[in-house]
């Protein structure tokens, strides 16, 4: 019998301990959220999701995950996480980031549009939604001009739809000068064809040279971009080009036990919400007040810290509207490094500390 108990509790505090790609444990704490599904395996390495709601049927949406691989792909799953091979695009070279534009106008109709970085060739690959068909000509390349790998790898990518329905692309890449022009934003337009052309309209951003830039975040209505300077902050500007390039805020300093990295915004009425980062080397997510301080909407508080089950989290994406019977207040997907996907419902996330839509 003691040998028994033995093996019982060695096998318990096997269970307790994942071990991350950089070779550090994290502790699974019993009082993490768990997430309603976890996805499909991909094949390789699952890095970024991105959430595309379907208007006309939200229990139709889907999510669209990388598998960052030199043989990677673009997964496609439904609700329940599991994939739909139909839709799931394979053969991309390192697939980074992902992310959603809605109603691109491609031959004079209104096209939701996937868009992934393709790290190797450093290009911008774009898919119409549902049915993932290619609307690039093979890819668009982005950072032209620039010398050395690590100033033209692909790796975030973020896009900002303005008032007048404008649609633009704003890219990271892996390394880049420090002061005014480590993000690049394009403007996206049909070529002529139906597919897709980008434009070159700005250069921005200032970087801490800690790191990288990876995760970037939008927020359409309030009209920012977000990035997480990895080991150094979350910083904040204007989406819109012809606002200016100042940095508007810098926040969330020695908040976190590694890395920030993924960004998400959780939208509520009036303009409120959070602005969601996950907190990499240690299953947390560090929530944010989207709004600011009351009359001063740059300084952004910690709000909250969410632990959950998903370990080194790179990418998070996040909705506020109904989808279905398992998702009535919102979804919450955050990418695990065991090839998987996370699905929560915000409810779980919200607890009974963070607002949840009715």
């Amino acid at each position: 019998m003691k040998n028994k108990n033995t093996i019982n509790i060695a096998a318990i505090a096997a269970f307790s301990l994942l071990f991350s790609c950089n070779g550090i444990a994290q502790k699974i704490d019993p009082d993490a959220v768990k997430p309603l599904y976890v996805s499909d395996p991909v094949d390789f390495d699952t890095d970024d999701p991105a959430i595309w709601v379907n208007v006309a049927n939200p229990a139709q949406s889907l999510v669209i995950g990388t598998d960052k691989d030199e043989n990677g792909g673009l997964y496609v799953f439904d609700l329940k996480g599991k994939i739909v091979p139909a839709k799931t695009v394979k053969g991309l070279k390192r697939p980074d980031n992902v992310d959603i534009a809605y109603g691109l106008n491609l031959a004079g109709k209104k096209t939701d549009i996937a868009v992934t970085t393709e790290r190797y060739t450093h290009k911008l690959r774009m898919y119409a939604l549902p049915d993932m068909k290619p609307v690039d000509h093979g890819g668009i390349p982005v950072f032209e001009g620039e010398t050395g790998p690590e100033f033209s790898d692909l790796m975030g990518i973020a896009m900002y739809t303005n008032p007048k329905g404008e649609i633009y692309a704003i890219v990271g890449r892996k390394s880049g000068p420090k002061d005014g022009g480590y993000l690049w934003q394009y403007l996206l337009a049909d070529d002529g064809t139906g597919s897709v052309k980008a434009t070159l309209v700005r250069k921005f951003g200032k970087y801490s040279g800690k790191k990288e830039i990876e995760a970037i975040a939008v927020d359409n209505e309030l009209g920012y971009v977000y990035y997480s300077d990895e080991q150094f902050g979350v910083r904040k500007y204007y989406a819109d080009p012809a606002k200016g390039n100042q940095e508007l805020s810098l926040f969330g300093q020695g908040d976190f036990s590694v890395d920030n990295e993924g960004i998400a915004i959780y939208k509520t009425a009036g303009n409120k919400g959070y602005v969601l980062v996950s907190d990499q080397g240690s299953r947390q997510l560090k929530v944010y007040n989207r709004a600011g301080k009351s009359g001063a909407p740059n300084q952004h508080p910690l709000l909250a810290t969410v632990k959950y089950s998903a370990n080194q989290t790179d990418g998070i994406d996040v909705v506020s509207v109904p989808l279905n019977n398992d998702f009535k207040h919102g979804l919450l997907v955050a990418m695990s490094d065991d090839k998987t996907f996370h699905f929560y419902r915000w409810e779980d996330i919200a607890g009974k500390q963070l607002d949840v839509i009715p």
